[in-house]
């Protein structure tokens, strides 16, 4: 669904979180044209070919021509855009995103003219008969990535590709996410994903690296070596933000790298959480056994028991997270019982020898967590029962 709302500062929403599946003409998806080119090349990669990829991820045709009567959404291929924006164009027929009135994207619906747009696009006049949006005042909220912004939409240098190429990194960030992967590595995953993206390199590819440090942090945390331990697992934690970021920003995603990168990131922590309790006796700062099955029972019973609460609360409000209900919720999830702030408490154990405190701590600190979601549960709960809309911050 798309939502637009006042004259000036329209706010766009896309509500789901699967690809999106466009309109069909007799079982025929929506066509994807590009017109013209750039000799620009954002994350070495030709704009023609990068614009496809991201069409075909959301659902849409690429088409070497636009077929009159039949759908399409028309690309200048002098901009740069936010995948939202076509997500958003593309869930409304007959509209027109403008940048200082200048067509940029062009939904044109069945059996509308599309060479007058195509013509309108290549010569900078402007589309009367279409709905307009405004790139320069339009938000979005964008429920997959957890968050309300502008997206941007930039003209092609062909001698400079990197504002292109940090506007589509910062696109595919989540706004809403642990203090580490949105403040810590923000920057140095940016030259990485770059990186990863000129050297050809896959996201699947990325995701599996990521992996062997993966295993190679639970190794050394079982042995007692945390300080490599944490090494190697920040290395896996930098790329976990890799290469998201890089099957984003080249349109490169798909659902086995999802279900690959995802089913890692909630099978792993576990894991850790019992190797690092294993490796406390060989460092020399062991918890009596039964210390050891209760902070493991704490950890483990409240990560799953908090996976469950936000699962509840998603199938309840409409696939709607719990870290963006209200603002509280967002700045609590900065530093929730998650894997990565845990890794803070445990690094910071380590800096005063004691790693079996590290991970009491964090035991304490998933517990609270779990109170804190279970009690933000029950609250929008009894919102609804009483008939209250229970919706995201970020929609206000």
């Amino acid at each position: 669904m798309l939502e637009m709302k006042g004259r000036s500062k329209p706010l766009l929403r896309w509500v789901g979180r699967g690809p999106y599946s466009p309109p069909s003409m007799d079982q025929e998806k929506l066509l994807f044209f590009a017109v013209g080119d750039s000799p620009a090349r954002p994350f070495g990669m030709g704009v023609r070919e990068r614009t496809a990829r991201i069409a075909r991820n959301l659902g849409l045709e690429p088409a070497d021509a636009a077929v009159e009567g039949l759908p399409v959404v028309i690309a200048d291929m002098e901009y740069a855009w936010d995948p939202a924006w076509l997500k958003a164009i593309a869930a409304r027929p007959n509209s027109v995103l403008t940048v200082g009135g200048r067509p940029v994207l062009v939904h044109v619906p069945a059996g509308k003219k599309s060479a007058a747009a195509i013509e309108a696009m290549q010569s900078n006049a402007a589309l009367a008969d279409y709905d307009g949006i405004d790139a320069e005042t339009a938000e979005l909220n964008y429920a997959e990535l957890r968050k309300r912004e502008r997206p941007f939409v930039l003209a092609l240098d062909p001698d400079d590709a990197e504002p292109v190429e940090r506007a589509s990194y910062d696109a595919a960030y989540k706004g809403v996410t642990d203090i580490l992967t949105l403040y810590l590595w923000r920057k140095p995953a940016f030259y990485l994903t770059r990186w990863a993206a000129r050297a050809g390199l896959s996201p699947n590819f990325i995701t599996a690296v990521g992996a062997i440090f993966c295993l190679a942090a639970f190794y050394h945390f079982w042995v007692g070596e945390y300080w490599l331990g944490s090494a190697t697992g920040f290395v896996f934690m930098v790329l976990d933000t890799v290469d998201g970021k890089l099957a984003r920003c080249t349109g490169a995603s798909s659902k086995w790298g999802n279900v690959f990168d995802h089913g890692i990131d909630l099978i792993h922590p576990p894991f850790w959480w019992w190797a690092w309790a294993h490796g406390l006796a060989a460092y020399g700062t062991p918890l009596e056994p039964i210390e050891t099955s209760m902070v493991l029972w704490a950890i483990i019973g409240g990560y799953i028991l908090q996976r469950l609460i936000e699962g509840v609360f998603m199938r309840r409000f409409g696939g709607m997270h719990i870290h963006v209900w209200e603002k509280i919720d967002s700045q609590f999830r900065l530093i929730t019982a998650r894997r990565n702030p845990n890794m803070v408490i445990l690094v910071a154990s380590l800096l005063v020898a004691r790693p079996d405190w590290g991970l009491i701590l964090v035991a304490f600190w998933t517990v609270i967590s779990c109170i804190f979601h279970a009690v933000r549960l029950a609250q929008a709960s009894e919102r609804a029962a009483r008939g209250q809309p229970v919706r995201s911050w970020l929609e206000a």
